[in-house]
Order: C-alpha cells, then structure tokens, then sequence
C-alpha cells in the first residue's frame, strides 16, 4: 500500500480554491503562537507546526464556510483554532505514545522533553479558546469545546482499551470519533454554522466530516502495517511496536485460530515481542484478509461522506470535498 500521486489533485484544487484564506490562516497561526515571555513555546510549535502538514482541518472549517455562502471572516480564527487543537493533541499524544517522529521528524518531546510539549500544548489549547471567543459565536464556541472534550475523552478510551485484545470494532469507532473525527467534523460543522446555513445543512457538513475522519483514520491504521515512512511520516509497524488494537489487527483477532490468537495475546497482550514478530502479524493479517476487510470499511465510511454532501448547497467546492473523500481512501492502493 502507499500514496497514489494521480489522485492527490483533489486536496491540491482545494487548497487552491482557499489559498488566499489559508495565507492569512498562516499569518494568524504564526501571530497567535507567539509569547514574549517564554521563548520555547514559538520553538515547539513552530517544529510542528511548520513541519509540512497538509493543514487539511483548517481548510475543511474554509470549504465548510465557503460552500455555505460565507463572506466574512470568523471563518480564518476558527480556521486557526483548530490547527492550535490539532497541533495540542499531536503534541500530547507523541507523549503518551513516547513517539520518536511525526512528520517524517523528530518529535519535539524528543528534541526538548515531555514536560515542554505536554505545556505547549496546553497553550495552544488556551490559545484556540481565545480565537473561538474572538467570533463572538456562542453556538461555534460550543461545537469546538464539545470537540476538544471529546478528542481527551477518546484518548482516554484508547489508553483503557490499549493491549486488550477483547476490544470489539464498535470501541475501535468509538475510539476514531473521538481521537480523529471529532474535529473532523466540528471544522466542516462550524464552518456551516458561522455561515448562519438552515440545520439540515449543518447536519449534513457534520455528518460528512465524521465520516471523513473515520475513514482517514482507517486509512492511516492500515498504512502502519503497509505504507512507508515517507507516506506516513513516522516508522512503519509503529503501532504494532506500541501494542495499539487497531481495526486490522481486531479484525485478524477475531478470525484468529489458537496459534494466531496466541500470537496476539503474546505480543498486543503482554508487549512480549520478538524479532519477525512484525512480519508474522503482516502475514496473519493477510491471511485472515483483515487488511482487504478493513480497507473496504475505509471505502465505505468514504462513501457515506459523499452521500452527506449531498444535502449541501450545489457549488464547486461541494465536488473538492466529495473528491476529497475518495483522495483520502486512495492512500491505500
């Protein structure tokens, strides 16, 4: 599996159609991470930050406002407080996983410490607050402070269900909505409540959102076993080293026979892993067809993205983000 370049066109058009919101998304991001009196702060985020990312969620909050009829401009703060959330969580979950690269780089509790990312963090969240509030919109105010608590709350699941095998695909979604698609879909939501759009719509852009960070999720889950680090921007198997149930590996537990289930028990279970281990659960994983299995549930969750995005209003931006759906699930080919 890995990165197919004839179909990145789609994320390209979209960030061509928002280049002129999203330099001044740059602008405010960069204004908003400094702070005079602790130097590290802009350091750590700017590693982060500038370090390449696609800035996928802050366009979603643009096309989401745009799509809607959206002519103001609250849309570029929330446009950067959800990277701040964003770049906040990547930063405390690179703790949490004792993380060694992200973006194809260091980490930054690698090069500083635990202590500087896990408190820069914390103020881009503080920082994300300010720009919400900044809009003057209580009901956006909302969606991204239920997002943010429900992002904390999916980690939190995570961390419990972590190493136990017994975890099911519904707590595997669970999981996704609240670390991945929860702000998936409060970026496309907001964007369409600050556009002031009827509720239908709102639903609609929610809806596709939530499906889209399921799927991308899915996708990146499947990468780990394999894409290649340039793809993925961090070592493949990652999350098989780090003992996380993801879809494919619950899949291959649950057709699993007894060798394969003790397999899993021995090195998800217990963290007893070995040399070849890695390449022992790529070849069950084949051989149940839990990768074939879980690629078709990314397709899917594509799928009812798009049909979301029917109940949106006709424009072109509304065809970018259909396409985006089906660019997400093309990483895997």
């Amino acid at each position: 599996m890995g990165m197919n370049e004839n179909v990145s066109k789609p994320l390209d058009r979209l960030a061509s159609e928002l280049a002129k919101d999203m330099q001044a998304v740059n602008a405010l991001i960069r204004d908003r991470m400094a702070s005079r009196h602790a130097p590290r702060i802009p350091e750590v985020t700017a590693h982060l930050v500038e370090a390449g990312g696609k800035r996928l969620r802050p366009m979603l909050v643009l096309g989401a406002a745009r799509l809607c009829g959206y002519c103001g401009e609250a849309h570029l703060l929330l446009a950067a407080a959800v990277e701040f959330i964003h770049t906040a969580t990547l930063l405390h979950d690179d703790v949490v996983d004792e993380s060694q690269q992200r973006r194809g780089r260091p980490t930054a509790n690698l090069l500083w410490d635990n202590k500087s990312s896990v408190l820069v963090g914390d103020y881009l969240f503080a920082r994300s607050f300010q720009l919400m509030a900044d809009t003057g919109s209580m009901e956006v105010m909302r969606i991204l402070a239920n997002a943010s608590a429900t992002i904390a709350e999916g980690e939190v699941l995570q961390l419990t269900a972590a190493q136990d095998v017994a975890t099911t695909e519904d707590t595997y979604i669970q999981i996704v909505r609240g670390k991945t698609a929860a702000l998936f879909s409060a970026a496309t939501e907001a964007g369409a409540v600050i556009a002031n759009v009827d509720a239908t719509v709102q639903q609609a852009l929610f809806d596709y959102g939530d499906a889209l960070g399921i799927a991308f999720q899915i996708v990146d889950d499947l990468l780990d076993y394999g894409g290649s680090a340039e793809v993925i921007g961090k070592n493949v198997g990652d999350d098989f080293r780090e003992r996380k149930l993801t879809l494919p590996v619950i899949k291959a537990i649950a057709a699993a026979d007894g060798d394969e289930r003790a397999f899993w028990d021995r090195t998800i279970g217990k963290g007893q892993q070995s040399d070849g281990d890695l390449e022992t659960a790529l070849e069950i994983l084949r051989r149940r067809g839990a990768l074939d299995a879980a690629r078709r549930d990314a397709l899917d969750w594509a799928a009812r993205a798009k049909t979301a995005l029917e109940a949106t209003p006709d424009h072109e931006l509304r065809n970018i983000l259909s396409e985006l759906a089906d660019f997400v699930v093309s990483r895997i080919s």
